[in-house]
């Protein structure tokens, strides 16, 4: 398997923004229903020789963020990563990895050892031998639902691993977060693990915002509709007015361009029509206000514009292959 990596430390302005048809506010706004939650986080002490492993979570993301020390990062393949103090490391696929002082040391589980309660779903693992007390490495780790709304197809999308190294100038807004959670977890005041977790998905939050800002990667797909002057305004509209029965010929308007070259430059582009977009991204959007937000279903029906409960149902178990009910009543994940 090629591991898929981007390193975020280039500089804004640079060759990565030219060819995004995106401005900042245009982001926002497709970004703006992302929902990014922690589901468990711990504060990691590490002596000079550590070596722990990290299982694929399919369906999560992993957040490392190094505070203190230096240490390697090893992908499923086998690819080494060095990692400075500052560094922030997020795994939008939960893929299996392993963090180490050394290529060579025996790695262990990070779920094998005992986990100290500080706040909620926050723990403390101390790994440092009785001999050498004092901490070489100090890691706060995340393992989080990273759910991009109707921008889900971009999650596909993102690379195996993001690597921010922490003298990159690509986030400017990032670096004050840092430092903060590198206070918190160095000075561990009182309360200071939920606020260290809150921080944490704002930081991974960011990196997300990056890695879209930056053309995500120059991919395929709906990506490289974004970049597209002729779709990006379409799909805008279609984010922005989800409930509007919209027709191909208006969404072409909105590009000024012909209704058969818009609809055949969207179908090759992102592999579906029009239309169909239209359907799953309402289908995606009513499965997030239903299991996350709690609407009525009756509700979710009106804001998207359906006539009738009715017809809703039909439209969500024919995309979704469930009624909405299921999505409502399905159990939510606690465990990492």
């Amino acid at each position: 398997m090629t591991e898929r990596t981007q390193s975020l430390t280039d500089t804004p302005g640079g060759a990565a923004y030219g060819p995004f048809a995106l401005s900042s506010d245009l982001i926002s706004e497709l970004l703006i229903s992302m929902r990014l939650r922690g589901v468990r986080y711990h504060r990691i002490h590490l002596g000079p020789r550590f070596g722990l492993r990290f299982d694929a979570k399919p369906g999560r993301a992993y957040f490392h963020f190094l505070a203190v020390g230096s240490a390697l990062i090893r992908t499923e393949d086998g690819t080494l990563h060095e990692l400075s103090a500052g560094s922030v490391v997020f795994i939008p696929h939960g893929g299996a990895h392993q963090l180490l002082s050394h290529p060579d040391l025996p790695v262990r589980g990070i779920d094998d050892f005992g986990a100290t309660p500080l706040d909620g779903a926050v723990g403390d693992v101390n790994a440092c031998p009785s001999t050498d007390p004092t901490p070489s490495a100090i890691f706060f780790h995340g393992c989080m639902e990273l759910d991009l709304g109707g921008m889900q197809g971009l999650s596909q999308l993102m690379p195996d691993i993001i690597l921010v190294d922490a003298a990159g100038k690509r986030y400017p807004g990032l670096l004050p977060v840092l430092a903060s959670m590198k206070h918190e977890v160095c000075a561990a005041r009182v309360g200071f693990a939920g606020i260290l977790a809150r921080l944490a998905e704002v930081a991974a939050a960011m990196v997300v915002r990056g890695w879209v800002e930056c053309g995500c990667e120059n991919t395929a797909g709906l990506a490289a509709a974004l970049r597209d002057p002729r779709l990006a305004r379409a799909i805008l509209a279609l984010h922005r007015q989800p409930g509007r029965q919209w027709t191909v010929a208006e969404l072409a308007a909105e590009c000024n361009i012909s209704r058969s070259v818009f609809a055949r430059h969207f179908q090759s582009t992102i592999g579906m029509s029009p239309l169909r977009y239209a359907t799953e991204l309402r289908m995606i959007l009513a499965s997030q206000w239903l299991a996350q937000d709690t609407l009525p279903i009756q509700a979710v029906a009106e804001r998207l514009g359906y006539a009738s409960q009715a017809a809703f149902s039909r439209a969500f178990k024919r995309i979704t292959g469930q009624p909405p009910g299921a999505s409502r009543n399905a159990p939510t994940l606690t465990d990492a």
